[in-house]
């Protein structure tokens, strides 16, 4: 069966033959005669032809003659300039105030000369009034430095492994999830094991000696544990979260069965908790100062409301000073904005009860009034000052989280109050107390090891002891095992 195809003519052979090969490709490829390319054919030249294909390969039945491209007639001819070539040049107009549109006449819409307004009246510069209220803006503050943000602790792994690496290979893997999860995680890690061996045919595992091996290695594991923290604290012990180490000093009373040497571990802790905190509670009344003697208002009130220990109290002299310069700000000619920047604040802060401002602003908004009416519960003396009956039932607010920027996280404290105490009304950014210990890094074992036989007076964890197996099928801990509260 012949069918078209476009080949291109390589060469021209002395007999009078031609080689060829389909066009853009290097197969399929042969020889044609002469007698049938078109005489106006050279090589390299693309014409079509009928070509057949069969077991002895691609044979060239007849070509079509070359198409020439019809020139092209009726083209504009492009005559030479006399004139002397001149280069064009620009110059920008240098920057300044704008003159307006001087251009006259009407509108393209024809309705109505250019600066006229709709109602036939034009403008008289900026003479003319409006009834919309212009927005006020406010002088920035001067800038405060900013104390460097305390350390949170990295705990390493260099006691526990020294335990782990003591033990034998059939308790390490209950260690590591105890480690995890205490000895919940270990009874619930048996019970999802068991449900597996039952539906597949097999016997149970005996649980009551893999428990009693772990609440055997708690106590160890959990002093281990605790010493890797404490460690990694000392080292930044003058900078590290008081967080961290109000969470390491309350866990140490916990611990039992410790050696000499981390009793006085312990009580370093607890003697560099009393240091930190004081410290830290010098910097708070500072900080709040400052913010108050600079006019960064809504500064001070939102670190009023953070302080560096629960149940600090607040200062009286330095409370009267706050409320003082909060009613300050809340005048009758401050714009709403300013208002709901300064409640928000001072709802969550140690004055909440005692900021009153003399009179309420001149115009009540919308979101004023939506904003005194979720802060009443906090403030019910300013609720009855605007005439908003407060629900007694009523739940005390939360502070409003800090905007989200264009990468999808939530904006610095500090970016939020200068925002807040220059234009209006932000968001407090909410400061999550993390006291929880930092997760193991530890990966779970998951290899099966053998489970020690149950005996009737389990005793005490011995390194160089031998450890008896069962003989059924191994059993393994598994790894995604809920995990509880250690017991």
């Amino acid at each position: 069966m012949s069918r078209r195809l476009e080949i291109q003519l390589t060469s021209k052979r002395p007999d009078g033959t031609w080689t060829w090969r389909a066009a853009g490709a290097r197969e399929p490829k042969g020889e044609v005669a002469d007698t049938l390319v078109p005489s106006n054919t050279s090589v390299n030249d693309v014409v079509v032809a009928d070509v057949e294909k069969d077991l002895d390969g691609t044979r060239v039945l007849a070509i079509a003659p070359t198409k020439k491209k019809a020139e092209r007639s009726g083209l504009l001819e492009i005559l030479p300039s006399d004139k002397p070539f001149e280069a064009v040049t620009q110059q920008l107009r240098k920057k300044g105030p704008r003159d307006g549109d001087k251009r006259k006449g009407p509108r393209r819409d024809g309705d109505r000369p250019r600066g006229e307004r709709k109602d036939g009246a034009r403008r008289e510069g900026g003479d003319a009034k409006t009834d919309r209220p212009r927005r006020q803006f406010f002088d920035a503050p001067p800038e405060l430095p900013q104390r460097p943000k305390a350390k949170r602790i990295r705990p390493l792994r260099v006691n526990v492994d020294a335990v782990l690496a003591e033990l034998p290979e059939a308790h390490r893997t209950i260690a590591e999830k105890v480690l995890i999860g205490g000895v919940p995680a270990v009874r619930a890690a048996i019970e999802e094991q068991n449900k597996k061996a039952v539906s597949e045919g097999r016997e149970k595992v005996p649980a009551d000696g893999l428990i009693q091996i772990a609440e055997q290695l708690l106590p160890r594991l959990r002093v281990a544990e605790w010493r890797d923290k404490a460690l990694s604290a000392e080292k930044i012990i003058e900078e590290v979260d008081v967080r961290d180490l109000r969470s390491i000093v309350v866990t140490a009373d916990q611990l039992v069965a410790i050696d000499e040497a981390t009793r006085g571990l312990v009580a370093k802790m607890k003697q560099a908790l009393v240091v930190r905190q004081e410290t830290e509670t010098k910097n708070w009344f500072e900080d709040i100062t400052a913010a108050m003697t600079v006019g960064r208002v809504v500064r001070a009130l939102r670190l009023s409301s953070q302080p560096p220990k629960a149940g600090l109290p607040f200062p009286p002299a330095l409370a009267v000073q706050l409320t003082d310069a909060t009613v300050l700000g809340l005048t009758p000619d401050a714009p709403a904005e300013r208002w709901i920047a300064l409640l928000e604040a001072a709802a969550f802060s140690p004055i909440h009860g005692k900021v009153l401002p003399p009179a309420i602003p001149a115009v009540v908004s919308e979101e004023l009034t939506k904003t005194i009416t979720r802060l009443g519960p906090l403030m019910p003396q300013l609720a009855l000052l605007f005439g908003i009956v407060v629900d007694p039932k009523a739940r005390a607010p939360r502070p409003l989280q800090a905007p989200r920027n264009d990468k999808g996280t939530r904006k610095r404290a500090s970016d939020v109050n200068k925002t807040a105490d220059a234009k209006g009304p932000r968001g407090p950014k909410k400061d999550k107390d993390v006291t929880a210990a930092p997760k193991s890094t530890s990966t779970p074992v998951e290899s099966e090891v053998p489970v020690p036989a149950v005996a009737e007076a389990p005793a005490p964890v011995v390194t160089e002891a031998p450890v008896e197996v069962i003989t059924e099928a191994p059993a393994s801990v598994v790894a995604d095992a809920p995990a509880e509260a250690a017991e």
